[in-house]
């Protein structure tokens, strides 16, 4: 079992003006499955493989448990990682795949069929031990890499998109498996994605980054409900939020001839530190409604419906000062109105989102 902490860890490359991972502090707890999430580039991966030591640490530190491993190489920190691309030896079966780590390490024999074995039966992959890897499946094979970590019985699982190259009905039946393998063992777990319902369904809490900086990092129930500021409001979510910069008065802000109320302690904040007049608003398309024009809804063009089933999403531009701007509301399928429809949305008492509209902070 570990911790493992980022302390002021920054990663420079050479001919770049800023850094590809910017001061990082982060606390990841024993037995905690952390996922560092965002956009490509943002840093993720980078921070997992300074962990890893497979990048250089320029600044600060990188702790597992009370040490430091900052300069240790990868093989003295007791760490398995588990690859995109599985990165199996082709010609070795899955039981010789699973227990090369170990035989380097001159395990005995017995020994090494234990473990070998118990995670195989963990994985289902009893039945696959003298195949090689060609012989199976995307799934089968990214079950034969965490089974070769597996064995390893290491403090730390690293995990760097491990799904990204499964198609999306296995891709979610894996991601069940590995949240489940990970409670079930309880090791320390970091798991690099990009994509947020991955973040979001598999993270005991999830990191957010950004150009290289932690954004936010709390619950994935947190994240969604007050994120830290525009860009985790936006990243966070799918259908993602509707979010608008706008007119601010006294009252609120200023959605064509809706009126978003906001609290005076609100628009104090958001005419603070050069607000000049604006605030920038954000609302999730579940959290709308469509209500009659008498109602006082904001008249919106439905230019795409997505028809899901169990529900439906409502594409659609409306006019705000002279923009044309888009926006999403999530509805029930007996209320699904047709292409090129007007419908009025009007999103629920108090469940929009403020944010400066200079810094993008969360206005409280």
């Amino acid at each position: 079992m570990a911790t493992v902490t980022y302390a002021q860890a920054s990663r420079h490359y050479a001919g770049t003006e800023r850094p590809a991972v910017d001061k990082l502090d982060l606390e990841i707890r024993d037995g905690e499955f952390l996922v560092l999430v965002g956009p490509s580039g943002c840093g993720k991966s980078t921070s997992l493989r300074m962990l890893a030591g497979l990048e250089d640490v320029d600044n600060g530190a990188i702790y597992i448990n009370d040490k430091d491993v900052t300069n240790l190489p990868p093989k003295s920190r007791d760490i398995a990682m588990v690859f995109q691309n599985y990165a199996l030896y082709p010609h070795m079966t899955v039981y010789e795949n699973m227990a090369f780590a170990l035989k380097l390490r001159k395990t005995p024999k017995a020994e090494i069929d234990v473990r070998v074995k118990k995670a195989a039966d963990m994985l289902q992959l009893g039945d696959y031990l003298n195949r090689k890897p060609k012989a199976l499946s995307g799934g089968q094979r990214q079950r034969v890499a965490m089974g070769r970590a597996i064995v390893r019985e290491p403090q730390v699982f690293l995990m760097d998109e491990p799904l990204s190259n499964l198609d999306a009905k296995l891709r979610v039946q894996t991601r069940s498996q590995i949240a489940t393998l990970q409670s079930q063992l309880g090791i320390t777990t970091v798991y690099v994605t990009h994509d947020q319902i991955e973040a979001m369904t598999m993270g005991h809490r999830v990191a957010v980054l950004l150009d290289g900086v932690l954004q936010q990092v709390d619950t994935p129930r947190a994240l969604y409900d007050t994120p830290a500021n525009v860009f985790v409001a936006g990243f966070i979510g799918s259908p993602a939020m509707n979010i608008k910069t706008v007119v601010l008065t006294d009252d609120g802000a200023i959605f064509g001839q809706m009126t978003l109320p906001l609290s005076r302690e609100q628009v104090a904040k958001a005419r603070a530190e050069g607000g000049d007049g604006k605030v920038t608003v954000g609302f999730r398309p579940e959290d709308c409604q469509l209500v009659s024009a008498t109602e006082g809804g904001m008249p919106v063009v439905v230019d795409l419906v997505e028809d899901l089933g169990s529900g439906a999403n409502v594409y659609g531009h409306t006019a705000i000062g002279d923009a044309s701007e888009r926006f999403v509301v999530s509805t029930e399928r007996r209320t699904m109105p047709n292409l090129g429809d007007t419908v009025f949305v009007k999103p629920r008492t108090d469940h929009h989102h403020a944010f400066h509209a200079v810094t993008g902070e969360r206005i409280a």
